[in-house]
């Protein structure tokens, strides 16, 4: 066991298990010997979700993350060059594949049971951009081993807190070479950012729409219940009715049963005596 397979560990797994397992495995070096081992481990922090959505990125789709950390050194070397029409083109595909991978990052998430909200997807794109300007970042963004998210606004590398306690260097900035190129990198990230304030937009008109939907939808539901409740209400009503009439009915026929049998009996009582009477009266004339 060495510090690189705990950090796999730790932070290629459920971040519901971390602190369990980062307390066993620092157990498990003090009981082998390792104490210097043991405190590396108990320093690894748990990471936030927006870290555990990042590195699963890392873990899950890492082919997609080598691209994206690919076109942020090709974005730094434009900066580098100030070349305009190449930060345009490179501006537009960063735009793309962040989108893509902050929705994918949504996926991994619901494939595991958890449900993550736009914030924090919005702060996986802002953690990916990050990654993308700052050669440190992206190392750790590879490996899986995010804590929380980074933030990055401009040019210039991004801070970001991660694994290992070493921060990112800031770097001074270079002196301006071409005004008319540094405008024209900063219409790409305008022409991004107007982008977005787009998508923003459009999805906030159809969360609206479709809350709007929903809510007729239950004022539909709320008016179907209050129906239903009527129709039950009436309905037993009439069970009410029906079992009065079922047992003045039963209690009648029962009565007619009775009366039925009384008659029988009667009927039958009567046919003897007729019987006997005319069988004497057959008697007499014979004599």
């Amino acid at each position: 066991m060495d510090i690189d397979d705990v950090a796999n560990e730790l932070y290629g797994g459920d971040p519901a298990d971390f602190i369990e397992v980062r307390k066993a495995r620092a157990a498990q070096a003090r009981k082998e010997g390792d104490r210097e081992l043991a405190t590396e481990i108990g320093k690894f922090r748990k990471p936030t979700t927006v870290g555990w959505l990042v590195n699963l990125l890392a873990w899950e789709t890492p082919d997609d993350i080598d691209a994206v950390l690919q076109l942020g050194a090709a974005l730094r070397e434009a900066q580098r060059h100030l070349s305009g029409a190449e930060l345009r083109r490179l501006t537009t595909q960063r735009q793309q594949i962040v989108r893509k991978l902050a929705r994918k990052a949504g996926e991994l998430a619901q494939e595991r049971g958890r449900d993550v909200g736009e914030d924090a997807l919005r702060e996986v794109g802002q953690t990916l951009h990050a990654a993308m300007a700052d050669d440190d970042i992206a190392e750790q963004v590879r490996l899986g081993r995010i804590v929380t998210a980074a933030n990055y606004e401009g040019f210039g590398p991004a801070g970001l807190t991660v694994v290992g306690g070493k921060a990112p260097e800031r770097v001074a900035p270079k002196p301006k070479r071409d005004r008319s190129a540094l405008l024209e990198a900063t219409r790409a990230e305008l022409d991004e950012a107007t982008a977005a304030l787009t998508d923003a937009t459009t999805a906030a008109a159809s969360a609206q729409e479709e809350a709007a939907e929903a809510s007729a939808a239950v004022e539909d539901v709320e008016q179907r219940i209050a129906e239903l409740k009527d129709e039950l209400e009436r309905a037993e009503q009439e069970r009410q009715f029906a079992r009065s009439a079922e047992k003045v009915a039963t209690d009648t026929a029962k009565r007619a049963d009775r009366d039925l049998e009384r008659a029988q009996q009667w009927e039958t009582k009567v046919r003897r005596m007729f019987d006997d009477i005319s069988a004497d009266d057959s008697a007499s004339d014979d004599d």
